[in-house]
């Protein structure tokens, strides 16, 4: 099993902690981890753009000109794609763009990206994080403490005193353990979080 040290919010070591292997020490599977990032993107697109094609735009219902003898290339409609104001040829329309993937298949990908930060050293544990007062100033100088800038900070409960001090701070985010996912996980340089959290993580994907 591997072992973290836990800081306190001064940034000083008061302790360590052993992290269970079934979270995150498993073998990490980059092909799933990937397909999660792309899931999870690809199910954030609205999928509502449209374009109206040759025919949804209205006019063009009569033929420009005859058919032969004018010296033009002969047309059927204004509103064909080659003409300014015609439709628009395989025109985008309202779709799902959604992927899904099974339930092993998440939780796999979250352990393999819990996984590759333990084994960075870009995973913090905090005894815990407790702020008298909404002061965004605190919150930095706790995280400059930690010698951590880009971070999300996985927290145990929502505590709306920390969540409302972090929240103005560009590239950190706070996430409570179950909203985590691979995207953010991935996307942030160091995944900070309590000692309380990591209980919570470990009881709900050991």
């Amino acid at each position: 099993m591997a072992n973290v040290s836990v800081y306190n919010m001064k940034g000083e070591t008061v302790g360590t902690l052993e992290l269970n292997d079934a979270v995150f020490g498993v073998e990490v599977n980059e092909h799933l981890v990937h397909m999660a990032v792309v899931a999870q993107l690809a199910n954030k697109r609205q999928g509502t753009q449209s374009a109206r094609t040759r025919s949804e735009v209205s006019g063009g219902g009569k033929k420009p000109w005859r058919q032969k003898g004018t010296g033009h290339a002969r047309q059927g409609s204004t509103r064909a794609p080659q003409w300014t104001g015609g439709g628009v040829v395989f025109a985008p329309k309202p779709r799902d763009y959604s992927i899904r993937l099974n339930k092993k298949e998440k939780r796999l990908a979250l352990k393999s990206a819990l996984t590759s930060r333990v084994n960075e050293g870009k995973f913090i544990v905090v005894d815990e994080i407790v702020m008298n007062e909404i002061k965004t100033k605190n919150f930095k100088a706790m995280l400059d403490a930690l010698k951590v800038n880009k971070a999300l900070v996985v927290l145990d409960n929502n505590d709306q005193t920390v969540v409302k001090s972090a929240r103005n701070i560009e590239g950190v985010k706070t996430a409570l353990t179950n909203t985590i996912n691979v995207y953010d996980i991935l996307k942030y340089n160091t995944v900070v979080t309590t000692k309380a959290a990591v209980a919570t993580i470990e009881e709900v994907y050991a």
